[in-house]
């Protein structure tokens, strides 16, 4: 039988000495690296970004949905001023994903991270994960990043083999994406996921473009508005909802707007028949109404979105 390696666990001191001069720029330039790990695409927008008195390791963007994420990093096992720490920036930054790293985690902080994915809404994640630097033999170091607290389904739907349903999507939004990206200019997502929804950054924080396959067998091509202030949601709504003639004569056809004044968001939608499950010829039909709609809506609404919040 041929020999076989052995694999040991790397102290993260020798390689990043320092957490916040060696450790945090690590994490920010290797950061797809942490996203895929959590099947998230993710982009830098600060490090040591300051809350109060205070300053979070990196402040992050989930291309994808347009979401705020937070890093908390640590070289050592999971403490208590971590994990006050690690609420505080939530907060101050109305994070929609919170990402814990440390060396190790204690039973009480990983129980404490599944908690709060219990108890917070659906819109908002908890990640612990541990940081290891495995080698074998006398190899050089490979860093793993392995979730030890995630939300609820998380496991499920990232960690487990894809369905045939889940693959089709993922195979339909790519091709949406590559499209779109190459002949209308959108910018940001690069790469589907395995989901029935795919969104694209507008430039503009907390407001998107979404394309989704609803359940009772249609599609939706939307503006989707979620700023940090559902009175700043209303707001922007509105502005648009005051050139609604223009706008629908520009698509020609009309829209359907939902203000939501009960909720922490305003969509500005199209819909039509559409199934992930349709036959080739009728989901390539479906694919181009989905790009014209995209295509639509970044060049109606782009340009009313930069004088309203340029103002």
């Amino acid at each position: 039988m041929e020999d076989l390696g052995s694999l040991s666990r790397v102290n993260l001191r020798t390689i990043w000495p320092n957490e916040a001069s060696d450790f945090t720029p690590w994490i920010q330039a290797n950061l797809s690296a942490l996203g895929e790990s959590l099947g998230l695409e993710l982009e830098v927008e600060a490090r040591e970004a300051p809350v109060g008195d205070f300053s979070l390791d990196l402040l992050a963007r989930e291309v994808e949905h347009d979401r705020t994420v937070i890093i908390e990093n640590q070289l050592t096992n999971t403490d208590h001023g971590h994990l006050g720490q690690l609420i505080t920036y939530a907060a101050g930054f109305d994070a929609k994903v919170v990402v814990w790293l440390a060396r190790d985690f204690r039973d009480e902080h990983r129980q404490a991270l599944d908690w709060l994915n219990q108890r917070t809404d659906e819109e908002t994640e908890f990640f612990g994960v541990v940081v290891e630097l495995l080698r074998i033999d006398d190899s050089r170091p490979a860093i793993n990043f392995k979730p030890v607290a995630f939300p609820n389904g998380w496991s499920k739907s990232v960690r487990s083999k894809p369905s045939a349903q889940q693959i089709r999507y993922r195979e339909y939004f790519q091709g949406l994406i590559d499209e779109v990206r190459g002949e209308h200019g959108f910018r940001g997502t690069k790469n589907a996921s395995f989901r029935n929804i795919c969104g694209f950054p507008t430039g503009f924080k907390g407001i998107r473009y979404n394309t989704r396959f609803l359940g009772e067998g249609r599609i939706r091509v939307n503006l989707f508005i979620e700023m940090d202030d559902p009175v700043e949601n209303e707001s922007v709504f509105d502005s648009l909802f005051e050139d609604k003639l223009d706008i629908e004569s520009k698509f020609g056809e009309q829209l359907v707007w939902e203000r939501h004044e009960d909720r922490s968001f305003c969509i500005i939608s199209r819909y039509r028949d559409g199934n992930i499950d349709d036959e080739q010829d009728k989901l390539d039909d479906v694919r181009t109404w989905n790009v014209t709609g995209l295509a639509n809506f970044k060049n109606t609404f782009g340009p009313r979105l930069a004088e309203i919040l340029s103002d």
